[in-house]
Parts: C-alpha cells; structure tokens; sequence
C-alpha cells in the first residue's frame, strides 16, 4: 500500500507502488516527455529506480513519489526528492528534487503544483539545508520552473554527462536553501 506525502488541490502525492512500472511505462515513458531525460527506457529500467526509490524510502523517508491527479484519478507525472548520485556530480548525497509531467497535461502548472509540495516535504518533514535541481541548458521548461520556485543558477555544480545527446550532455544545476525557501513563504 502506497503512503500519501502530500495533498495539493489538484494531486495526490504517493509513494511509489510495484504496479507503477507498467503505468508509468505507458503515460510518462514516451519520446516527447522523455526526450531531455536520456530518452525512452525500458520496462526493467523504470522497475530499477522503483526498486531505487522505495529502498531510498524506507532508509531515509523520502523519493521520488506519484503524482496522481484528483479529479480523474490518473498518474500525470511523479516527483519528489532524491540523493544526487551521478558519479559525475560535484555535489553527490546532496539532496535533489526533480518532476516529470505526462505530455497531455503540460502548461496547466501541475509541476509547479507538486513541486511546491516536495520543497515544503524536503524543508519541513525531511530537514534538507537545502535542495538541488539538474537539467539540462537545453530544457528550458525545467530550468525556468526552477527559477519561478525560487532556485537560484550554481554554474560551479555543472557538469558534463556524455551518456546523454551532445545537446544535453551539459548538465546545469540549481539550488535552494532552507532559509531562502522560508522567505517566500
């Protein structure tokens, strides 16, 4: 049975359960939604960081989560937090939200929505001294959502990533601290 982190007035936010991995696999693993996050997996692949994100739950009480909305009751995206663990990264273990939308339910401020929540978990519930954000330059949505919650740009994380397309190979990261977080509340 899936846990609820968190209530919006649109989404439900849940753990992830086992029969996630075939619903996610067909609303939210297509080309279009997956095209700036190292393209279409595999079946076996979503069922791995279902296995990662329940593990990383029950040691550490966050993950990345379900985002189910209200009014139909359909998976439209998940989100959450997770530890940074790009081998890559300057900045491994550190605490990193993250979303993902399905396509048919883009521009109507779902994750915005959700990610209003995760930040409120990751600050308030999870104790996070702050929060990190990775994307590529290329994925101007992301990038800007981060600003519009208060993210600020940290070119000292970036990175390059040469398992992704040449275009998103440049991996960009923003942050958020605890305290910069409680002044726009």
């Amino acid at each position: 049975m899936a846990d609820i982190i968190a209530e919006t007035d649109r989404l439900i936010l849940r753990t992830i359960k086992e029969s996630d991995a075939a619903e996610q696999m067909r609303v939210l693993n297509t080309p279009t939604v997956m095209a700036r996050l190292g393209g279409v997996k595999e079946l076996h692949e979503i069922e791995a960081k279902h296995a990662k994100a329940q593990a990383l739950y029950s040691r550490h009480g966050f993950s990345f989560l379900m985002m189910i909305e209200k009014a139909t009751g359909d998976l439209v995206g998940h989100c959450g937090i997770k530890q940074v663990d790009n081998p890559l990264a300057p900045n491994q273990g550190d605490h990193e939200v993250g979303w993902l939308v399905r396509e048919d339910r883009w521009r109507r401020g779902y994750a915005r929505e959700a990610m209003e929540a995760v930040l409120e978990w990751a600050f308030c519930r999870v104790h996070a001294p702050h929060v990190v954000a990775l994307t590529s330059e290329a994925n101007v949505g992301s990038w800007k959502l981060m600003e519009k919650l208060g993210m600020t740009r940290r070119t000292d994380l970036d990175f390059d990533d040469p398992e992704y397309p040449p275009e998103d190979q440049r991996v960009i990261q923003y942050s958020l601290t605890r305290e910069e977080w409680e002044k726009n509340q």
